[in-house]
């Protein structure tokens, strides 16, 4: 299902380490027309903790004042909404989603940290939990590579791809697909990847797109392939239904994958005619 029209890119800001998903989050909602909404998830716990409620209530808002700032400074045409709810962020932001096009979250240094990332990490709640795409972000910036999609011929894979020639058509980049097969497994289809590239293609004429199968672990071929790219995505599960909300592929790439990922799940936003 297709997201609304008026559908608005949400970012959640947890402290000031989350800054640097703002710039990029305004750069895909400008290109996609879509309205920013920054939100921020009051903690009251700590904020009772605190020697001053105060303290804790300017913060947040100079939080969602510096974000706005920087909102409008990569994009001054952009619309620009913000707000500050009381409540967890984790269930905040999966019930705001639902109506979203796109969430946009920081990864909370987990790329440079892989061997301390917690399972409840938000980052990877929201991944897997949310009814849109989710963009997790990076504290660096990503070189002007490709965009990356991983396809293993599922049809949440599938949309994958769609997402992934839309972003690139919009962000004027080349699209690498990429397919992977494991070792011991029979490639029963080698034309597979291209014959759902070339159906994609024709609906975005101006993308320039490669495909490449590779043999290997999915996961370690895909996180290997994104350190050149500007982008990766890949499906909430791919063909792993029995692994739950996330699979493996999918956890690889937001754990350990330098680049910006954004894992397709719930609603799609893609427009009918992929303009």
């Amino acid at each position: 299902m297709a997201a609304a029209t008026d559908a608005a890119v949400l970012v959640g800001l947890g402290s000031e380490r989350n800054l640097p998903v703002v710039r990029l989050a305004a750069q895909e909602a400008a290109a996609h027309g879509r309205p920013l909404c920054l939100l921020h998830a009051f903690n009251w716990t700590a904020a009772l903790e605190a020697p001053s409620i105060a303290g804790p209530r300017a913060e947040a808002e100079e939080l969602i004042s510096r974000a706005t700032e920087i909102a409008n400074e990569v994009e001054p045409s952009l619309p620009v909404s913000a707000e500050i709810i009381e409540g967890a962020p984790v269930p905040t932001l999966v019930r705001r989603s639902e109506s979203a096009f796109l969430l946009a979250i920081g990864d909370a240094g987990m790329a440079t940290c892989a061997d301390c990332v917690p399972a409840d990490a938000a980052a990877v709640q929201l991944a897997a939990r949310a009814g849109c795409p989710v963009l997790v972000a990076r504290r660096e910036p990503p070189p002007q590579g490709p965009v990356l999609v991983g396809v293993d011929g599922s049809d949440s894979s599938r949309g994958a791809l769609e997402w992934a020639f839309d972003c690139a058509a919009r962000r004027e980049a080349r699209l690498l697909a990429v397919r992977v097969v494991e070792p011991e497994e029979a490639t029963e289809d080698p034309d597979l990847l291209v014959g759902l590239v070339a159906r994609c293609a024709d609906r975005f004429p101006s993308v320039a797109a490669e495909c490449h199968t590779i043999r290997g672990d999915p996961g370690t071929v895909l996180v290997e392939q994104s350190r050149s790219s500007q982008v990766a995505l890949v499906a909430a599960r791919g063909d792993e239904p029995w692994r739950g909300m996330l699979g493996a592929v999918s956890q690889a790439l937001l754990y350990h994958s330098p680049a910006p990922v954004i894992v397709v799940r719930g609603r799609t936003g893609m427009p009918a005619d992929g303009a």
